[in-house]
């Protein structure tokens, strides 16, 4: 019995230093990007040793595939559950977002570094599929719209178009709130999604 307190204490430890590492990535990588981030500044914000770092990551750039690699499977889950829900189309992607829009604000440095690799300099950046992320989210829209046409609910129109709208309008709402918290309005985003429904609806 306490050989295996011991070994479950061990993994508990082992869990600790790895989440610390790659919590102390992401934090750093949001802040000074991935160039401007050394290995020293990671395990010295983790509490952890460089050896740590290497047995879970390998290297830093290990370390940041592993950070996008995690995102990736977080949107993925959420994803999954928003086209398993019913209901009608609009009121599954309000909480599709919402669901979206509180991980942004549980996660904001996982945000701030996935922002900066949309949108900062690339330069000294390791190669990552990072359309993956907007690619899921598109085909998510489509699907939940087309659902919504099926059921008789919204007129049918370009899927593509349909996508467009509701991305433009969420990244705009998530940008506005990422950069300026200060005026940050938890209905923003529900309210435009039900204006640009109204255009959708079936009459």
């Amino acid at each position: 019995m306490r050989n295996l307190m011991k070994e479950v204490h061990a993994r508990a430890d082992e869990q600790n230093a790895r989440m610390m590492t790659l919590r102390a990535g992401i934090a750093l990588f949001a802040e000074k990007g991935y160039a401007g981030t050394s290995v020293r500044e990671i395990v010295e914000l983790a509490g952890v040793t460089k050896p740590v770092l290497y047995y879970y990551f390998k290297s830093k750039e290990g370390l940041f595939r592993a950070i996008l690699d995690w995102a990736a499977e977080m949107q993925k889950e959420v994803l999954a559950e928003a086209l398993d829900s019913p209901g009608q189309a609009l009121n599954r992607l309000i909480d599709l977002f919402e669901k979206i829009h509180e991980g942004i604000r549980e996660n904001r440095g996982l945000y701030r570094m996935i922002h900066n690799l949309f949108f900062g300099p690339t330069q000294g950046v390791p190669s990552y599929d990072i359309e993956l992320f907007h690619r899921r989210m598109d085909d998510t829209i489509k699907a939940i719209y087309m659902k919504g046409v099926e059921q008789g609910e919204l007129r049918e129109v370009s899927a593509d178009d349909v996508a467009v709208l509701i991305l433009s309008l969420t990244d705009f709402c998530f940008h506005l709130d990422h950069l300026h918290p200060e005026s940050m309005n938890p209905g923003r985003l529900e309210g435009l999604l039900r204006l640009a429904f109204r255009g959708l609806e079936k009459r």
